[in-house]
């Protein structure tokens, strides 16, 4: 037996929670904007993926326009921090509704760093910082896609392994579920890919 939901005759509180329960663990991009009037911005985004190598660019996808979308066209710019699990708390204490004219970074407490290519700033105590330009935004009907070419990537040392990669241990990047549920790093297998 299956239960079967469409498009027409979806789960209680529509496709979303149908989603986003089901497509998990996904990665939260903690991203970082500027806006015109020069107010930091800081929220999560569990939509977030790669979307090409060559080029580096990531993918986010804002449900709305909010600040950070809007930022985030209006300058060009914005960084993708990558958080670890002891700030988990802060992570989530990002997305709580705030005015525009609102500083995530001074409501929490958290270090706005300066980037080395862009204005956004990064996140201090974010192991990992990607700063991007905006390469492309996809209109998707209530939602948009932003992708944004990598143009500097900052690592924190302790996180990197002898290869010079972040050590995945080391980062322990947390991850949401459904729901209010959160994702702790899951434990690792090495799998060799199948060579003809």
């Amino acid at each position: 037996m299956r239960t079967v939901y469409t498009p027409e005759n979806p789960p209680a509180g529509g496709m979303y929670p149908l989603l986003t329960s089901s497509i998990a663990p996904r990665p939260i991009a903690w991203v970082s904007t500027l806006s015109t009037a020069g107010v930091r911005n800081l929220a999560p985004y569990s939509f977030f993926t790669i979307a090409c190598t060559d080029p580096a660019i990531l993918s986010i996808t804002s449900i709305g326009r909010k600040d950070t979308f809007r930022n985030a066209v209006e300058t060009g710019e914005f960084v993708v921090n990558i958080g670890s699990e002891a700030q988990m708390e802060l992570i989530n204490a990002t997305s709580a509704p705030m005015s525009p004219g609102a500083d995530e970074f001074e409501a929490t407490g958290l270090t706005a760093e300066p980037s080395d290519v862009v204005a956004a700033p990064r996140v201090a105590e974010a192991p990992i910082a990607f700063e991007c330009v905006l390469h492309d935004v996809v209109d998707l009907g209530s939602s948009a896609m932003v992708l944004g070419r990598v143009v500097s990537a900052a690592l924190r040392d302790e996180i990197l392994a002898a290869d010079g990669l972040p050590d995945f241990g080391a980062l322990l990047p947390p991850s949401r579920l459904g729901r209010n549920e959160w994702g702790f790093a899951p434990r690792v297998r090495r799998l060799d890919r199948p060579r003809r």
